[in-house]
């Protein structure tokens, strides 16, 4: 109760019941009442067919990109209905109001941020008239689902406005690329806020602290490959469930998106994919696109004013709102003030008054980037929209077309910044050379296109190896105010270790790198493993026994093997959930006899076999599966070994794609879900129909055109049209 009681100004809710008039105070009041004849009304102006495929995969066909937008939120409003409620009510910083104390914190954020104001005030004057189109179509498709299926409870967020979608893009790509630890530096040693910044993540990424969000993006060239085709895995890891798993959508308009890929729920346009011309995969990067400044202030508690550069200023203020559902239909009204300064919003901290700098506040432009990559069928015109846009704050891209081109950029909207200052520290918010100068072009960063070696990677790992050696971008050539990555990762040494080691990769080599399940000789699993063997066991038979398996383990996460549960899990424990943190000898220790003995207690031996911990579970039945944390066939899995038997897979490798592009004009597409498109529904075909599929590294070969889909349809609808 403390947190909603700091949110709330100090006010004890014991109190405000006790006085008169609580009941009318609390009460919850009504929005906008959905008027669901008004939802059939402005469906009638969109034209959607929606195919079903045999796995259910909802195929949208239009003859506006307006058209298969609305016909996709229909299709993913039936599919996940409460992902999508959730997702629109954390757009408008509302979620506390359905789900209560949980949500509060990240609600009083996302409207401290901006971005849902900015949104409301300005969105006729800064949303363009495709975007518009867009989020309009989106709307359309989610209210028509809503008013044919009152029995949800979808009243409670409809009707959803085009304004949703846009706030929705404003405010949740920061938090890939970590905004979220700037934010925790201003509140550090204030732990109630603390808890909010935690909170905001959870809620808008859909994943807790020990969740990693990595990916794998591999394309290799026509001169690279043994039969002259291009190639391009998209592998974004994400959690199995929530509001950043993935959904698998084909959509086809005749003004050009032409696409299958993955979108979020609330998403009209694929985030990732790929199509019979041109296909991108995305992985999460780390650029330096924030910054925290501490301001000088009239009083460090209630500041009215800041100085900069000799002079005072007044803070812009403006009136935070928001409300906290208590229980039934009472619920506890916040009001408190958001402050701006020339560097952003600002902050009230237990260490003073700060104010942060992001790439990506009051950004309306999203939604435009986005359509232009959908639309996009060549490298060319892909990275054309990223530099004549560059609105997307972050993420590693690697893109491939049907050509044979292949590219990696390191995207990142970096801001123009004076050279000189430690960007990783807080800085002086009282001097106007700390200040951001708009922003640099997309081609001051790291890129690698049509390299000479054929192919690129990225793996959540350095810019600096994408590459062949003589293609990588040099590190000397980039300031140290964009702190571009230098981490590297297991997935992406192997990476570089398979592509880098192979002139002519067939067809089944490409799916193999893909699923590689070793960790490299300098892994940090592998450091681990050398140290603590080295160091010996001394009297401890135990413990000697433990060390000998783990120095027979021959490094892979293969079902079948007998080491890697151990080494793995003692990896994990005490050194992160992609076991990449320092090592720390007397922590690895205790973790691996800590290891041992819950195995022995759980199988009755230390090294049972990898696929009997680590499994992929769905309803009632598991499978067993290859691959680890931080192996390019990313399984991440938690769980209570006594208690439960297994570990189950929580994250990691879910919708994969594979384009293949043959030299002659033909093509291939191959994908997986690690579930399948009934996100919710357990009790239809489609809930856990691929997970088999996906469990034994198998892929299905969706239909792509109109009567391949027609061949295998299980439903075939147009929302909102009488049967003709």
């Amino acid at each position: 109760m403390g947190l909603l009681r700091w949110i709330a100004g100090g006010v004890g809710i014991a109190a405000l019941l006790a006085a008169g008039g609580a009941a009318v105070y609390l009460w919850t009041p009504g929005g906008p009442e959905f008027d669901a004849a008004a939802a059939r009304e402005a469906a009638t102006s969109y034209d959607a067919r929606i195919i079903r495929d045999r796995f259910g995969v909802p195929h949208v066909y239009g003859a506006r990109n307006a058209d298969v937008v609305f016909g996709l939120a229909y299709a993913h409003a039936d599919d996940d209905w409460p992902g999508i409620m959730e997702v629109v009510a954390s757009n408008r910083g509302r979620l506390a109001e359905l789900k209560g104390q949980s949500a509060a914190q990240s609600d009083f954020l996302m409207h401290a941020l901006g971005n849902i104001l900015e949104v409301e005030e300005k969105y006729e004057e800064r949303v363009s008239l495709a975007a518009d189109a867009i989020a309009r179509g989106y709307a359309a498709g989610l209210n028509l689902w809503c008013a044919d299926h009152p029995e949800s409870g979808c009243a409670a967020v409809a009707p959803v406005r085009p304004q949703d979608i846009i706030a929705g893009y404003a405010n949740r790509p920061p938090f890939f690329y970590g905004i979220d630890a700037d934010i925790g530096e201003i509140f550090r040693d204030g732990e109630a806020i603390d808890m909010s910044v935690k909170g905001a993540r959870e809620a808008y990424l859909g994943v807790t602290d020990d969740v990693e969000l990595g990916s794998n993006a591999l394309a290799v060239a026509p001169m690279r490959s043994a039969d002259g085709h291009t190639r391009l895995f998209v592998n974004s890891h994400q959690p199995y469930t929530g509001t950043v798993a993935w959904y698998e959508a084909r959509l086809k308009s005749e003004e050009g998106i032409d696409m299958i890929g993955g979108v979020f729920p609330g998403s009209p346009l694929i985030l990732h994919g790929v199509g019979p011309s041109l296909g991108w995969a995305a992985t999460v990067n780390r650029p330096d696109v924030s910054d925290v400044f501490l301001l000088k202030v009239d009083d460090p508690k209630a500041p009215t004013r800041y100085e900069i550069d000799g002079a005072w200023r007044e803070f812009e203020r403006r009136p935070i709102s928001f409300r906290v559902k208590l229980w039934g239909p009472f619920s506890l009204p916040v009001r408190r003030e958001g402050l701006w300064s020339v560097h952003g919003p600002a902050f009230v901290g237990p260490r003073g008054v700060f104010a942060l700098s992001y790439a990506g506040e009051k950004e309306f432009a999203y939604l435009d980037q986005y359509l232009a990559m959908n639309m996009a069928k060549t490298v060319g015109e892909w990275r054309e929209a990223q530099k004549t846009i560059n609105a997307i704050p972050s993420i590693n891209y690697v893109v491939a077309d049907s050509q044979g081109s292949i590219a990696y950029f390191y995207n990142a909207r970096m801001p123009r910044r004076e050279e000189g200052w430690d960007r990783r520290k807080v800085l002086p918010g009282e001097i106007s050379e700390t200040l951001w100068r708009g922003f640099e072009p997309v081609e001051r960063l790291p890129a690698v296109i049509n390299p000479p070696s054929g192919y690129v990677v990225n793996a959540n790992h350095t810019p600096f190896l994408a590459s062949g050696p003589e293609d990588n971008p040099r590190p000397d050539a980039y300031p140290a105010s964009f702190g571009i990555d230098t981490q590297m990762t297991n997935r992406g040494m192997r990476a570089q270790e398979l592509f880098g080691g192979d002139v002519s990769i067939t067809r089944e080599e490409f799916i193999a790198f893909k699923m590689d399940h070793a960790y490299a000789p300098d892994s940090q699993v592998r450091k681990m493993v050398r140290e603590l063997v080295s160091r010996g066991a001394g009297d401890d038979a135990e413990l000697k026994a433990s060390l000998e398996l783990i120095g027979s383990w021959n490094a892979e996460a293969d079902k079948a093997n007998r080491a890697a549960a151990l080494a793995i899990i003692t990896g994990q424990r005490c050194m992160g959930g992609q076991i990449h943190d320092p090592f720390d000898y007397g922590k690895c220790l205790a973790s691996l006899k800590q290891v041992a003995s819950q195995l022995k207690a759980a199988y009755g031996r230390i090294d049972p076999e990898w696929g009997e911990v680590s499994r992929i579970k769905r309803g009632d039945k598991s499978w067993p599966t290859d691959g680890g944390p931080d192996t390019l066939r990313a399984v991440y899995a938690n769980g209570d070994l006594e208690k439960d038997g297994f570990l189950s897979g929580v994250a990691g490798d879910t919708y994969i794609a594979l384009a293949d592009w043959a030299p002659d004009g033909g093509y291939r597409i191959s994908t997986i879900h690690q579930f399948g498109s009934a996100t919710v529904d357990a009790s239809s075909p489609h809930y856990a129909d691929q997970t088999p599929i996906f469990a034994a590294e198998e892929f299905r070969d969706p239909p792509m055109t109109l009567e391949a889909v027609l061949a295998e349809a299980t439903s075939d609808t147009r929302p909102g049209r009488a049967a003709e």
